[in-house]
């Protein structure tokens, strides 16, 4: 989560500038605020200390629903909710990341309602989940995370001669093709920073 807000203040501008071309342009503003809030509850002295991979991620959940507006906030929120009900341990092997993935994808299928190929995080989720899946049987955690990253931002990529079909972006039909999927691209951000996070812990 530290890297990942590192990441995506960085990317705030990309973020927000893709957002601005297909939909209300807030979205890496948005997502910067969330992801600084769960930072700030993380560090907080006063919080419970969060001791297993589910629990970081359930209050990643809740702050980002009660923090980011826009579809991001129930979108991710969703996605990590999901997720932790799958990593109530301390620290996760290749099967557990995998478990992660598939239930981060679920929830955003459940809350978005979309399916690969309409211009949405889906797009990305998708091929990560399935790349995970793929690598599940790699001996460290971070070759599982670096095979869904890669995957996200390829899956990320292919949304830019997409027409949208679901969301804000839908209202500009073929004007939505050309520009890459801003919720798309912050996935792909999300996933790179827990392979760096991953490579920094020596996962």
């Amino acid at each position: 989560m530290h890297v990942a807000a590192t990441d995506v203040r960085a990317a705030r501008d990309e973020l927000t500038e893709l957002d601005r071309r297909i939909g209300d342009g807030d979205h890496g503003v948005n997502l910067d605020r969330g992801l600084s809030a769960v930072v700030g509850r993380l560090d907080d002295p006063a919080q419970p200390v969060r001791e297993t991979v589910g629990q970081v991620l359930r209050l990643a959940a809740t702050t980002m629903m009660s923090t980011v507006g826009g579809a991001a906030g129930p979108l991710y929120g969703t996605a990590f909710l999901r997720a932790s009900k799958v990593t109530d341990r301390a620290e996760l092997g290749p099967t557990g990341v995998v478990a992660l993935v598939e239930a981060a994808l679920e929830g955003i299928v459940a809350r978005g309602r979309a399916t690969v190929g309409e211009k949405t995080m889906v797009d990305a989720w998708q091929p990560a989940a399935e790349a995970a899946e793929r690598a599940e049987g790699a001996e460290h955690v971070v070759d599982v995370l670096r095979a869904a990253a890669a995957a996200a931002s390829a899956g990320s990529a292919s949304t830019v001669p997409l027409v949208a079909t679901k969301g804000r972006a839908s209202y500009l039909a073929e004007r939505s093709a050309g520009t890459e999927d801003p919720g798309a691209r912050s996935s792909a951000i999300i996933l790179a920073a827990a392979v760096a996070a991953a490579e920094g812990s020596g996962g």
